[in-house]
């Protein structure tokens, strides 16, 4: 049996940094095609109404901002049970729900989902739209470091034909086009 993955892209795109998941996981999306069993979402600052992904799939790779004591623009892979009493980012909605999910399965007594946070320390996060100097310089790594993860776990990642760059793609949250 295939297991389910989910590459879950969580932050606000309001606060410059915070929003580097979001637009990590748009930016998977319109760049590449995985395996059937992989599914890209966009959590934004959904928190705790995000439990019912965390119970139907088998491992859930968090992307967002990470708050530790580093210098902006590190990346890390971390298990998420690893972070509890740390919380992502620097305490906002999505950040604490997304962590209590974890805590309301164990609380069910169901079991876990595998679960990492591919984590990327900021170096503002504000009122603003878009990245900061030194986040845009490492999106590719980031990129890179999850599309190397996801192929460590056995997952086919294949370039599109047509690509966005990461800055077409924080622009299109900036003037969402409908079409």
């Amino acid at each position: 049996m295939t297991r389910r993955i989910v590459v879950l892209g969580v932050g606000n795109v309001l606060e410059e940094d915070d929003g580097v998941g979001i637009y990590a996981s748009a930016y998977l999306d319109a760049n590449y095609t995985f395996s059937d069993h992989v599914q890209i979402i966009d959590g934004g600052v959904e928190g705790i109404n995000l439990l019912n992904l965390f119970l139907d799939n088998d491992h859930i790779i968090i992307l967002d901002t990470i708050n530790l004591d580093d210098t902006p623009g590190s990346i890390y892979n971390i298990p998420s049970y690893e972070l509890s009493g740390y919380g992502l980012n620097s305490g906002g909605a999505h950040e604490v729900g997304v962590m209590q999910c974890l805590d309301m399965i164990e609380l069910m007594g169901k079991p876990l989902p595998d679960s990492n946070v591919i984590g990327i320390i900021p170096k503002s996060i504000t009122f603003h739209m878009g990245l900061s100097d030194v986040l845009m310089d490492q999106f590719e790594v980031y990129i890179s470091t999850v599309l190397t993860y996801l192929k460590s776990c056995g997952v086919e990642v294949t370039p599109k034909e047509r690509a966005f760059s990461y800055q077409q793609i924080i622009e299109l949250f900036k003037y969402p086009t409908h079409a």
